[in-house]
């Protein structure tokens, strides 16, 4: 067993929102990558429209730096924890971290995760508490909190002992002492170099575990990983092990190397560095690539089992096949199978109906981008309500239960403990602060979550966070009652009119705009009661000759409340669905006939 001193690799992990990606940002721009740094904008790595719009990390990317005679392999990873499992599959590239704490956050749920799994890997981690700019950071009181953290998850005296550097992420400086600030992040690529361990080297043949897939149009697929021993060159042959032994033989292209946000082609891979290769058609995430004549297989990744399903299935609405380009139950089950290649938490099923599939996943936002995502793609389809994934223990039914941390005022303190309560959700923990910001903690179930983020939202006018991180399945907790008004149900097709969603506006709350097309069974609004209520938006006034006044002529609308598609998964309820096309989201009952709906009720 070897070194090689000329590389280091690190994975940047942290909570959602605590300056991953915006730390990559000024090590990249400080390493030489750009010939005008200041033009190379922000959220370089985030290159997707959705991660964008979003403001998240939502696929883990591989880039690396130079620093000095050091190349420094970066693996940025997603914060939120409906993403967990694009962390667990890349961290077994990296032989340190960068553990990110916000200076006035301090550790979150998804802290303990990603620290966890770190520490399990074995990786040597470097605590970076970031944005020690803001005005109410308490940096002796987070570190102190990360330290307790460490006591509680490490299990070798070793882990224990990390530097911690200080940072202002968006400005690109680091420091080892917060009363003078740095100049620059030099402080944190020499904490780095010292701290992260070379990469360790077996002696023997190519072998490589393929944690990530790239793609490009000409080339195929590529499958990006770290070599673990032995080296690569093009034109090697190759054995592809699958992860129930099956082996297949294939030849390498090309070797390209990561070298800031480019893949340049090198003569030969060695052992200890990230390199992509490409020929290489069948591979996928969680096999091992290794030499022809010595084929054997590296551990596979293993990942948390999905908490949460939902179905999706051909859109049966009167309007299918206006909007979307593909839509049939063939292109869907090729879609969602393909999925899995790349998205090893993602579990798909086919059901007893030829046009439906059974999709579970981490939570809901990791399912909510796999429905945008396609949606994007020109796909048109119907997804049920997210319901949770149930076990049975010795007879007894278990649920998932799930870590809530929720940040807010104190005004909302009232609301939050009740609505917590309802959802069979108990505080284990609750510290206020002088400036009126309260924060909560509790143990909750993830059904209990589901449909309370819009619900929060409201009530809070925006003014409060909240995060989970899944603990684990215990003894289901009882049943929770729904809150949820009724709907506003569409009578007939056709055209929403002024007239008719005036009348709609007097029972509730409408979803839709005048002019906007509808049909019957399609949901067009909330009621202001419990009870579902048939009306007709389409619905115009009749015309006469005879006016009482201007102001019968105009109809004054309240503006429409639009719902994203996160929204939209939260408000329906287990009789409808929520229709899915590139332009449009529609909710809608399962049986749009009226009659129907009512025998059954009945």
């Amino acid at each position: 067993m070897t070194t090689r001193n000329d590389i280091r690799n690190i994975a940047i992990i942290a909570h959602v929102d605590h300056g991953k990606t915006t730390l990559v940002d000024g090590m990249l721009k400080q390493s030489n990558v750009f010939r005008q740094p200041d033009q190379a904008g922000s959220l370089i790595l985030d290159s997707s429209d959705l991660e964008r719009e979003k403001g998240i990390t939502i696929l883990s990317k591989n880039t690396a730096v130079r620093y000095g005679d050091f190349k420094i392999n970066i693996i940025d990873t997603p914060g939120h924890a409906d993403f967990g499992g694009e962390v667990e599959r890349v961290l077994n590239m990296a032989d340190g971290c960068l553990l990110l704490v916000d200076a006035v956050e301090g550790p979150m749920p998804q802290t303990r995760f990603v620290l966890r799994k770190a520490l399990e890997l074995g990786l040597r981690p470097i605590v970076v508490i970031n944005k020690i700019d803001r005005p109410n950071a308490r940096l002796d009181e987070v570190v102190e909190r990360t330290q307790d953290l460490f006591l509680e998850l490490a299990s070798e005296p070793e882990q224990l002992e990390f530097p911690v550097v200080y940072t202002v992420a968006k400005q690109g400086i680091a420091t080892l002492d917060p009363a003078h600030p740095g100049q620059d992040l030099r402080v944190l690529f020499e904490a780095i170099v010292r701290s992260v361990p070379a990469p360790r080297i077996s002696d023997g043949s190519f072998q490589m575990l393929v944690t990530t897939l790239g793609y490009d149009s000409y080339q195929g697929r590529i499958p990006i990983g770290r070599i673990v021993r032995g080296d690569v060159q093009p034109g090697d042959a190759v054995a592809v092990l699958g992860r129930h032994g099956s082996v297949r033989n294939s030849k390498v292209v090309n070797v390209y190397s990561f070298e800031g946000l480019q893949k340049l082609p090198v003569e030969i891979g060695s052992a200890g560095d990230i390199v992509a290769l490409t020929g290489i058609e069948d591979a996928s995430i969680g096999e091992t690539i290794a030499a022809a004549d010595v084929p054997e297989a590296l551990p596979g990744i293993e990942v948390e089992e999905p908490t949460v399903r939902m179905t999706i299935g051909v859109n049966t609405s009167p309007f299918a096949g206006r909007e979307g380009k593909m839509g049939t139950s063939r292109q869907l089950r090729d879609r969602l199978y393909r999925e899995l290649e790349t998205n090893v938490a993602l579990r798909v099923e086919d059901t007893g109906r030829a046009d439906t599939f059974l999709v579970s996943g981490r939570g809901e936002l990791h399912l909510a981008i796999l429905v945008e995502t396609m949606r994007r793609e020109g796909y048109e389809f119907q997804v049920s309500r997210p319901e949770v994934i149930t076990r049975e223990v010795d007879g007894h039914t278990y649920e998932p239960f799930e870590e809530l941390v929720i940040d807010t005022t104190d005004e909302n303190v009232g609301f939050i403990t009740q609505a917590i309560a309802a959802r069979k959700g108990l505080m284990t923990n609750m510290v206020s602060s002088e400036n009126g910001e309260v924060r909560f903690e509790f143990t909750i179930p993830t059904r209990g979550l589901i449909g309370f983020r819009n619900e929060f939202l409201t009530a809070t006018r925006g003014n409060g966070t909240m995060n989970s991180l899944f603990l684990g399945y215990r003894p289901w907790a009882g049943d929770i009652t729904s809150y949820r008004m009724g709907a506003l149900v569409a009578l007939e097709e056709g055209q929403a009119v002024a007239y008719g969603l005036s009348n709609a506006q007097d029972r509730g709350t409408t979803f839709v705009e005048a002019g906007t097309p509808v049909y019957g069974g399609m949901i067009v609004g909330m009621n202001s009661r419990g009870d579902d209520i048939v009306i007709n938006v389409c619905k115009d006034k009749k015309k006469t000759n005879v006016r009482s006044s201007t102001s019968d002529i105009l109809v004054r609308l309240t503006p429409a409340t639009i719902l994203s598609l996160e929204q939209s998964l939260d408000f329906i309820a287990d009789d409808e669905l929520l229709e899915v096309t590139p332009e449009s989201l529609r909710l809608r009952k399962r049986i749009l006939g009226h009659d129907l709906r009512g025998k059954k009720n009945r």
